[in-house]
């Protein structure tokens, strides 16, 4: 089972287990399996862009195979920022107190979110129970393991429980209603003239 999510509101901590919330827990699911010609399923597969190589479901989760063929475990993979500077992987926060701050439900609506949890309290502090019982929003630092990739935890609670949603910044770009339109360059066409003497 996973560490706890440990966060921490005015010097108390609090700890949770936690679960993740998926839509087909909430609504069921159904699932199309495509059956080959003997009526067994189908197992999922590529080939990579040689064809040298055949990947099955789940190995590219384990590494990544180069240009020229190479396999690269992900544990040797290095990240690097968009000017080529080195990233330091981050650790994972599960099972260590990460401080809350007290943020405005705005802040959350300007994240995407990639995943919720829904928490179990283990040990709640009375401090931070009556704050998310008055809809007060809290922000921390959540990685649910070592990655390159900073993510924000928002912790809340309604009337069917308490969760944490996780996500990164969106960054929309915005165009002013004033602006002109972008110019697009017509590209010129080549006349499509026929030769009636290659009939």
């Amino acid at each position: 089972m996973a560490k706890p999510i440990v966060v921490r509101f005015k010097g108390a901590e609090s700890r949770f287990d936690f679960a993740k919330l998926e839509r087909k827990k909430l609504y069921g699911s159904r699932r199309r399996m495509p059956l080959g010609n003997n009526g067994e399923p189908c197992k999922r597969a590529a080939l990579t862009d040689d064809g040298r190589f055949l990947v099955r479901s789940g190995m590219s989760a384990q590494g990544y195979f180069t240009d020229d063929g190479r396999w690269i475990p992900n544990k040797e993979l290095q990240g690097i920022t968009a000017e080529g500077s080195v990233v330091d992987k981050l650790a994972s926060t599960l099972g260590e107190a990460q401080d809350l701050t007290a943020c405005t439900p705005q802040t959350l609506l300007d994240h995407k979110l990639t995943t919720i949890y829904m928490l179990d309290a283990q040990d709640m502090d009375a401090g931070l129970q009556a704050a998310l019982e008055g809809g007060e929003v809290f922000q921390f630092d959540f990685n649910y393991r070592a990655d390159f990739r900073a993510e924000s935890g928002f912790i809340l609670q309604n009337k069917e429980g308490i969760f944490v949603l996780v996500g990164t910044p969106a960054l929309p770009e915005w165009v002013e209603t004033s602006a002109p339109p972008p110019i697009v360059e017509e590209e010129e066409e080549e006349e499509d003239e026929l030769d009636f003497e290659m009939f």
